[in-house]
């Protein structure tokens, strides 16, 4: 495919965030602050990553942008929907993770981005009690008041192009239904019949943005696009889909060092991964049936790295009740460390003849300061997905992502090793910049 079949980067790219919180005040300062010189972006592939294109006498080694057309920081216009009130300056100050004078230099243009009111569901997120919230009649016309703030957006901001990303609260864990999820005509119908248990509010926005023509990226462990029937969406409105949830500290530790257990040929008796943390997330997560979103999300990373079936002898030990080794994951609230958390992961390997060892990895990490980057690079690469014509869900971001989208309905397992993980994103670009796509996943 040539350069020529990727539609150039024309015009403003809206971005729409669901969540004006720690995450997204993060991310919109950071890149307000980098278009004036006064921060880096730092952490961002798209803005700092450089790929080898081509081979041999060919072989170049080139920044995205130079291979591909990314939307420019400075064409990017920020809007959100939040349950608070309150706008972008006030949620950075509020959020205690940046300091005022990394804020204060871009204070107009964030006390600028007020957000609208959230389309939400209080038994999504028992936790959170704003009242900046739309009335509704029901799931149905909850998702026609997000299209109709996309279109206003668009109409008042004069951008060309919107994305819109999830990177709100993580939801009460829903289970996917065969009858409700199944198909697009079955979620439309529960949607309109209020059918609360099955559509959770980010599946209102999910479908919304989709409709409206702009790509969607959930970035809680949330099933809001895990589902046949936002598939078939995203086929027939010929947008990308990604998700779920960013892959910030703990998890990017797993994904990365798990390959270092399974390369070396080492066994494995057990992973026992917990976290301490204090923001609006460490609260929401402090209840069961939300906690319960983000445990699935975590735990599904190592069992697709070290197949306990590839590998008997070094992976097939662990529980009585179980064949594999033991894989635990704890998150406790803890609020005097709000939004710096911390990571525990406690390794129980072995070696020679059977005798153990064990590792232990200590990550004080800031979620936030990890998190605005993914932002960052979703929001284009997503851009670029949909002006490349690609749809559906889209694979190769999955070296963004905790839990990456993949079609279990036909058995597919997911890639969740880093480094293939990035072999795939490579790939797509070079793809996208009509180069070969010439590196093997092994």
């Amino acid at each position: 495919m040539s350069n020529n079949e990727v539609k150039k980067a024309e015009g403003k790219l809206g971005v729409l965030v669901v969540g004006l919180g720690a995450v997204s005040s993060t991310f919109m300062t950071g890149v307000l602050m980098a278009r004036k010189g006064l921060a880096k972006p730092v952490g961002s592939m798209t803005q700092y990553d450089k790929i080898r294109v081509g081979k041999g006498a060919d072989k170049k080694y080139l920044k995205y942008n130079e291979i591909v057309p990314i939307a420019d920081l400075n064409d990017i216009v920020f809007g959100a929907w939040d349950v608070y009130p309150a706008n972008a300056y006030e949620s950075a100050i509020n959020a205690e993770v940046l300091k005022e004078k990394d804020i204060e230099p871009v204070k107009e243009e964030l006390i600028a981005i007020k957000p609208m009111k959230a389309a939400f569901d209080h038994n999504y997120a028992k936790r959170l009690t704003g009242d900046n919230v739309k009335t509704v009649k029901d799931r149905w016309d909850m998702t026609e008041q997000i299209r109709e703030d996309i279109r206003k957006f668009k109409k008042e901001t004069g951008v060309d192009r919107v994305v819109v990303l999830w990177a709100a609260s993580t939801e009460v864990y829903v289970p996917v239904d065969e009858k409700v999820h199944g198909s697009l005509a079955a979620l439309e119908a529960a949607m309109k019949a209020d059918d609360k248990e099955h559509v959770a509010p980010s599946m209102c926005y999910a479908y919304a943005a989709l409709a409206e023509g702009c790509p969607f990226i959930m970035g809680a462990p949330n099933t809001t696009v895990d589902i046949p029937a936002m598939w078939e969406l995203a086929e027939k409105t010929k947008m990308p889909i990604a998700g779920k949830d960013f892959k910030t500290g703990q998890t990017l530790v797993k994904s990365g060092f798990a390959p270092i257990i399974g390369t070396r040929c080492l066994g494995l008796n057990g992973w026992f991964s917990t976290n301490i943390l204090g923001n609006r997330d460490g609260l929401v997560l402090d209840e069961p049936a939300n906690f319960r979103t983000k445990e699935v999300s975590k735990l599904s990373t190592l069992e697709s790295i070290l197949v306990p079936e590839e590998q008997p002898d070094l992976y097939g030990h662990g529980n009585d009740e179980d064949t594999q080794y033991y894989h635990k994951v704890r998150i406790n609230y803890y609020p005097p460390r709000n939004d710096n958390k911390e990571g525990w992961d406690n390794i129980d390997i072995f070696g020679w003849m059977g005798y153990p060892m064990q590792i232990k990895i200590n990550f004080l990490c800031r979620d936030s300061i990890l998190a605005a980057p993914l932002c960052l690079d979703l929001v284009l690469l997503s851009d670029l997905a949909a002006r490349a014509g690609r749809y559906g869900t889209q694979r190769f971001l999955s070296f963004f992502l905790k839990s990456p989208m993949h079609d279990y309905t036909k058995g597919e397992v997911p890639v969740n090793h880093l480094f293939q993980q990035y072999t795939m994103l490579k790939n797509a670009i070079r793809e996208m910049g009509g180069y070969e796509a010439d590196e093997e996943i092994d």
